[in-house]
């Protein structure tokens, strides 16, 4: 039996670590990330990298998650910390990669060309595998919650990872996308059918 082979990534995520991860390779993750969605990132967005409470994102790991979590002698413990549908922030990220200088994208489904684009050079993303977020509660720890006026799964969670995955590189900084791939054979296989 082969054994899978991994690249361990620690944050924060230099450039040299992001451009040499290629499409399908499998990682996993340690150091601190950041769970958000798009209500967290539109905040960021429009409070700016000067706003409050805004931590800094320069080579850091988001993590499109909307944590379910209690308190336990007044500390957060995860109970559930699944991967959220990343198309959802398509319109949002591109001005995240750009403004903030993230290093890398975690979340299921994928996102846009043009969030590929705004990849390029610098940034990748990395599939989770959906209905794993027993498992992922299990690999996280929460440091930090801030914005819970924003409801729990919308407020920004900084969590300390300690090697979370396996996540596979599905999309990366030199312009490759898994899902385009398949798009392409799809598109290709339909038009062959006609």
């Amino acid at each position: 039996m082969t054994r899978l082979k991994y690249t361990k990534l620690s944050t924060p995520l230099e450039r040299e670590s992001v451009l040499q991860l290629k499409l399908g390779d499998r990682v996993v993750v340690s150091g601190t990330i950041f769970s958000m969605r798009d209500q967290a990132i539109q905040r960021i967005l429009k409070e700016g990298q000067h706003g409050k409470n805004i931590p800094g994102l320069k080579n850091a790991i988001i993590y499109n998650c909307g944590p379910l979590a209690r308190k336990k002698g007044g500390k957060w413990d995860l109970v559930s910390a699944g991967p959220t549908t990343s198309s959802r922030m398509n319109p949002l990220m591109p001005s995240m990669i750009n403004d903030f200088g993230i290093s890398a994208v975690i979340g299921k489904g994928g996102m846009s060309l043009e969030v590929l684009r705004a990849m390029k050079g610098k940034c990748v993303y990395l599939s989770a595998v959906g209905g794993s977020g027993a498992l992922a509660a299990e690999q996280l720890q929460v440091q930090k919650v801030q914005w819970l006026d924003l409801g729990m799964p919308e407020a920004l969670w900084t969590l300390k990872a300690n090697e979370f995955g396996s996540l596979i590189v599905t999309m990366d900084a030199h312009g490759h996308s898994l899902y385009e791939n398949v798009s392409k054979k799809v598109r290709k296989n339909l038009e062959s059918q006609r």
